[in-house]
């Protein structure tokens, strides 16, 4: 499932809009950094993903959103994204780090199993003319058997 999500690529297997190039990383894979982080826990993130388009609010439509943890790693990707840049695919053990969900018709999701930290939640909006929305992106700190509700909009 996780292949057929199309996001800024913090650790996921997400595909690039068509012609897009991708930015060469200069932040090698931190094995330290990653290796201190859990890859699951009873934390949760929720909320409803939108996007402000001529004068209506646009909500996610069955859209993937992305949960990454933020590192020195996710970091530069992130920065790249904010920045309209898609950064090169990230390491392969990243993915181990990262939990995709799908926002449902009204753009509310439900991401759970998370470990207690700080995360970059991300994900695009389909618009009404075929297009998708600049990155949406937010940081999040959930502790341990939290439950953190957010609004994930531009």
């Amino acid at each position: 499932m996780a292949d057929s999500i199309s996001l800024p690529d913090f650790g996921s297997s997400s595909q690039t809009e068509q012609g897009e190039q991708r930015v060469q990383r200069t932040v090698a894979f931190p094995e330290a950094e990653y290796a201190r982080l859990d890859k699951t826990g009873t934390s949760v993130i929720k909320g409803r993903m939108s996007y402000e388009w001529q004068g209506q609010t646009i909500y996610a439509n069955r859209a993937g959103i992305s949960i990454a943890p933020v590192t020195t790693y996710s970091a530069e990707a992130a920065e790249l994204a904010l920045a309209g840049k898609t950064a090169s695919r990230a390491d392969p053990r990243a993915q181990a780090y990262t939990h995709i969900v799908r926002t449902d018709s009204n753009g509310y999701f439900n991401a759970t199993g998370l470990p207690s930290g700080t995360f970059y939640v991300a994900g695009v909006v389909q618009l009404p003319d075929g297009t998708r929305s600049p990155l949406i992106l937010s940081q999040v700190q959930v502790g341990r058997g939290q439950t953190r509700s957010i609004e994930l909009s531009r």
